[in-house]
């Protein structure tokens, strides 16, 4: 397993080091939204409503200052994704085999040197969280980099919140072919980084249609 560098610091904006910059034309990002629903009895959960939204229009809203281009991972209704103005792109392999599907349909599809990934309900994601994960990336000289909350005193990666070089798409689909489906490990077998962010209420997901109407 690839070893995993230090949680980069919480840090104030402007206090990166001053060639650790990553343009957004460098990046594309990707909402998946590729998922069963299962949680939520089986609804496609992009299209729930959210503040009079779908959630993966908030989700698009939030990233879309901070990357170059966007796309969503979807599965079903993807007309309705489509009359939001972005690519589509299914899952790579069949049987939704999970966000990892998503993560290689976005490498192997993307035009741009690196992807971040962000799940469709998390409608409050970071409005920093791209520019905080590549500073983090560069500096590490990692090939992909993680966000991570601190949670009763225990740093939790957020695994589906990634920055990723694209030239990690061989390896990839690799695993998944040999039947690898948990994210965390293998963003762990790459060589990464860990970084952490202060607000957890902006990671909060809908994983219930309960959650959501909270």
């Amino acid at each position: 397993m690839a070893e995993r560098a230090p949680p980069a610091p919480a840090s104030a904006p402007g206090t990166s080091a001053p060639d650790a910059t990553l343009a957004r034309a460098q990046i594309t990002g990707l909402v998946l939204a590729g998922g069963r629903g299962s949680r939520m009895g089986g609804v496609d959960k992009g299209l729930q409503t959210f503040q009079g939204q779908a959630l993966v229009q908030h989700a698009l809203q939030r990233l879309a200052p901070q990357v170059g281009a966007l796309a969503v991972n979807a599965n079903r209704n993807l007309e309705a994704y489509a009359a939001m103005g972005v690519p589509v792109w299914p899952d790579a392999l069949a049987d939704y085999p999970g966000p990892l599907a998503g993560f290689l349909a976005g490498l192997e599809q993307c035009a741009t040197p690196w992807l971040v990934t962000v799940p469709c309900d998390s409608p409050r994601l970071p409005l920093d969280l791209v520019p905080r994960l590549a500073a983090a990336a560069l500096r590490a000289d990692a090939e992909l980099a993680v966000a991570a909350i601190q949670e009763d005193g225990v740093l939790r990666e957020q695994p589906v919140f990634c920055l990723l070089r694209c030239a990690l798409a061989p390896r990839l689909r690799a695993f998944l072919q040999e039947g690898g489906r948990k994210i965390d490990r293998w963003t762990g077998q790459q060589r990464g980084v860990t970084v952490r962010f202060d607000d957890a209420a902006a990671f909060f997901n809908a994983n219930t249609l309960d959650d959501l109407n909270a």
